[in-house]
């Protein structure tokens, strides 16, 4: 059995490669600290990708939201005078309105996840990080930010100072996320290549999350998401900047080095392994880049087999 923690269109990704190989041997703890109310609805952004991702219905050409989708619903909204800034296509507003519903009704996000996952013919197990509210805010400065106010509403346009996970300290990893992580036939732990501060700490940030990884035993593998100093997609270059570390593998290396026994980077930054390996880390160089099923396959078997390295 294989544990990802994932979060963003990266994560996803590397997740679906990562069911292509071990099916329903799969779990894959995903970050909540995205999620949000808008328009009165609870508003999963990063459990939607994965499933959607997984579930083969993501839109190829953004990597979030349904394939064929329609934006009707948010086309009145914006001409009633309604917020129209954050995009809810007409079948994704299904999954955010029976979500809300069911948690109104005293369900758990675990539970609902699982459920819409059974019917989306998703084999692998998809995991909220806790049931319990964790919300990523953005520090800007003086300012504070909701992350998808930064996110979608600025469109990262204002510089980070500092990140907060809210909530965090009495979050709790659900009793199904410390199954996995305890569960005898565990063989390997992988980090997907998602923003190291804002996918995969927030997970970390839960209380007990890091102390369920280390004693598992088993080997912890990461993935860079960054490739020749630049973000495959997305704004982990630019808070690397910000936070006045070098947007760099060996950034990533150094993130990571307290948790992870291995670090998967692309060939472009072969030279930098030496580096890496000083801290401690082993390293694989492979084609990191994701662009279609078969690149997802392909790296997620080096994963599996970089894994079995670091066992040794």
């Amino acid at each position: 059995m294989i544990v990802a923690l994932a979060g963003g269109v990266g994560g996803a990704k590397l997740a679906d490669g990562l069911a292509q190989c071990v099916g329903e041997d799969l779990t894959v703890i995903v970050n909540t600290g995205d999620d949000f109310e808008h328009l009165g609805l609870h508003i999963s952004p990063d459990l939607d990708t994965v499933m959607y991702t997984l579930a083969g219905i993501a839109n190829p050409a953004t990597g979030w939201g349904i394939a064929g989708e329609t934006w009707t619903t948010l086309e009145q909204i914006a001409r009633l005078g309604g917020p129209d800034w954050f995009k809810l296509g007409d079948r994704d507003l299904a999954t955010h309105i029976l979500r809300t519903q069911r948690l109104r009704a005293g369900e758990r996000l675990t539970d609902i996840t699982t459920s819409l996952c059974r019917t989306l013919g998703i084999a692998a197990r998809i995991l909220p990080m806790s049931d319990d509210p964790v919300r990523t805010v953005v520090q800007s400065g003086s300012e504070q930010y909701p992350f998808q106010d930064y996110f979608v509403r600025l469109q990262c346009g204002v510089p980070v100072t500092a990140l907060h996970f809210e909530g965090a300290a009495a979050a709790r990893p659900s009793r199904e996320v410390t199954a996995a992580l305890t569960d005898t036939s565990l063989t390997a732990i992988i980090l997907c290549p998602s923003n190291p501060y804002l996918s995969i700490d927030p997970i970390l940030a839960v209380p007990g999350l890091r102390e369920l990884i280390r004693p598992a035993d088993v080997p912890v593998v990461a993935v860079s998401p960054i490739i020749g100093g630049a973000a495959v997609k997305g704004p982990a270059a630019k808070i690397m900047t910000e936070l006045d570390v070098k947007p760099s593998v060996a950034t990533v290396a150094a993130h990571y080095k307290e948790l992870a026994d291995g670090l998967m980077i692309d060939t472009v930054d072969a030279a930098l392994a030496p580096e890496i390996e000083a801290m401690g880390m082993r390293v694989r160089t492979a084609p990191i880049l994701m662009r279609d099923a078969q690149d997802r396959r392909r790296l997620a078997a080096e994963c599996i087999a970089f894994a079995k390295e670091c066992a040794l």
